[in-house]
């Protein structure tokens, strides 16, 4: 039986084994170029102070091949489209399972090696594939500093987007029993439940913290609020950015303020000779120089207005020091669905086909 898996899935496993071969040659090939440029350029500037043209100019390097890490995000989609819903579909279609099940084979050891072979075959390549671009992508990560913005092409939890795919696919191929239909559902699915997860389960998988500091409005040619993100720890994902007033209510987002047509920015509304009104907030208590000031001078009483409304700005966020608990615990959440999948395989397998 596992001869005959591997003959049906021999040219699509070797033509997928070649082009891995010829991103494994590249990167072997640009990766040490990469590592040198760091080093020469770089991490001596690191040591010195800032660094913002020099890591420019270090990450305009090989944009082709950065472009591989969305790769390892639609690889474990492909994988469940092509190789998980014709899997069971495609046979079951055309009545080529009939010729197997005639034979010694039974039905549950005929899903069972299908599932093992082609099932391990996917998560290697996807493992190989992020394996290969995370060490290629080490010193871009070093300099970006944003590992929640990689989160789904590194570390552990593509492997289980590849496994939970292919389970998706393989159910849906004995469900409808049509590889067009199965490969839609698989698609649709799979697309549905990753960004459901990514974006009301990954966030509260552990409580998320909160960071509380003042408002600080734009100073001289800033053109958005400076954020307190900067105080934060290298790394850390943050989820919401709100602006509250001294009773806790939320009137901005990302450190700005909301003016009652809902714009977001900040605001002065003159309403007579050195008062204003603050945007979404109300009149300050304090008093405006004319429109004729300097900006300076403009600038330190709209600072005091917001000071005086006692404006501040809350962070929500997760530290990156958590980045590795939320691999595990979202890979093992799709472990979890893809081993649901599976036991459902074998329940169809044996209902409809009792």
């Amino acid at each position: 039986m596992i001869h005959l898996v591997w003959r049906q899935f021999r040219v699509q496993a070797l033509t997928t084994l070649a082009l891995l071969a010829v991103v494994a040659v590249v990167l072997a090939i640009t990766g040490p170029q990469l590592v040198h440029l760091y080093d020469t350029n770089v991490k001596p500037c690191r040591a010195q102070g800032d660094c913002s043209l020099v890591t420019k100019v270090f990450l305009s390097h090989y944009r082709l091949l950065q472009d591989l890490g969305s790769v390892v995000v639609v690889l474990p989609g492909l994988i469940g489209l092509f190789w998980g819903a014709p899997l069971v579909a495609r046979e079951l279609e055309t009545g080529t399972y009939k010729l197997v099940w005639m034979q010694s084979t039974t039905r549950k050891r005929w899903l069972a090696v299908k599932l093992a072979v082609i099932g391990f075959a996917s998560v290697a390549l996807t493992g190989l594939l992020t394996l290969m671009v995370t060490w290629w992508s080490s010193p871009i990560d070093r300099v970006n500093e944003a590992p929640f913005a990689v989160f789904d092409q590194r570390g552990i939890v593509p492997l289980a987007y590849a496994l939970f795919a292919f389970a998706l696919g393989m159910t849906s191929g004995l469900l409808f029993r049509r590889t067009i239909p199965a490969m839609v559902v698989t698609l649709v699915g799979f697309a549905g439940i990753r960004v459901a997860i990514t974006s009301w389960v990954r966030p509260y998988l552990f409580a998320p913290l909160h960071f509380t500091s003042a408002l600080l409005l734009p100073q001289g040619n800033e053109t958005s609020n400076p954020s307190p993100a900067a105080l934060l720890r290298p790394g850390a994902w943050t989820l919401s950015d709100q602006t509250v007033n001294g009773t806790g209510r939320v009137i901005g987002q990302e450190g700005a303020i909301s003016s009652g047509g809902g714009h977001m920015g900040v605001g002065f509304n003159y309403t007579g000779v050195g008062r204003a009104t603050l945007q979404g907030v109300g009149p300050c208590p304090n008093k405006f120089p004319p429109q004729s000031a300097p900006v300076a001078v403009f600038e330190r009483a709209a600072q005091a207005c917001a000071n005086k409304f006692n404006l501040r700005e809350v962070l929500t966020y997760q530290p990156a020091s958590r980045y590795w608990a939320l691999q595990w615990c979202e890979a093992g959440i799709f472990v979890a669905l893809a081993l649901v999948l599976v036991g459902v395989s074998f329940w169809l397998l044996r209902r409809r086909f009792a």
